[in-house]
């Protein structure tokens, strides 16, 4: 009745140990990978926005501009201060949009709807609306730290290591050291 060789149980034994070694050998003879690109740590855009904010409080040049508010937009900007507060955002977008139709070459209110375009996660918005008031502010002091703190953060957030070094030497250049006074 046994017609099958003693050593059949061996063969199911043997196939298996032939079919490692060739996988062995083929992993061996294989070229190395290239490494897996850094992956970045994805920030929360209110750990983005306390950075640009770190940025303009830490500034402590001799220089800081602070314009005349129109009392409307003065208004307008305190609503949409407590609105962002609130996690309001769209309202509070709402009322800086209305601010800036009344002053559109407003400094200041330009920084803080770039930091409101963060929370709503339009980058590229936010980046144009930093360097527009970089362009129409005083480009020193804490305004000036905020507006390439944005910019910064902005090229970081698109992988951009070149871009965001370089504006970070712009985030320096807005300190300007006071006489010393003995």
């Amino acid at each position: 009745m046994s017609s099958l060789p003693l050593s059949y149980p061996l063969m199911p034994r043997l196939l298996l140990s032939a079919t490692l070694l060739t996988s062995c050998l083929l992993a061996a003879c294989t070229p190395p990978s290239a490494p897996a690109p850094a992956v970045r740590p994805v920030r929360q855009d209110s750990d983005i926005i306390a950075a640009i904010r770190m940025a303009g409080d830490k500034e402590k040049s001799v220089i800081s501009v602070n314009p005349l508010r129109d009392p409307g937009v003065a208004a307008l900007q305190d609503v949409a201060v407590n609105d962002e507060r609130s996690g309001r955002y769209d309202e509070a977008i709402a009322k800086l949009d209305q601010a800036l139709k009344i002053s559109p070459d407003s400094p200041d209110l330009l920084q803080d709807r770039a930091e409101l375009a963060i929370r709503t996660q339009d980058y590229a918005g936010a980046e144009k609306l930093a360097h527009r008031s970089w362009e129409l502010g005083p480009r020193l002091g804490p305004l000036c730290a905020r507006n390439w703190q944005t910019i910064v953060e902005m090229r970081l957030h698109a992988n951009d290591d070149a871009g965001a070094t370089s504006a970070r030497k712009w985030v320096q250049q807005c300190h300007v050291e006071g006489i010393p006074r003995y």
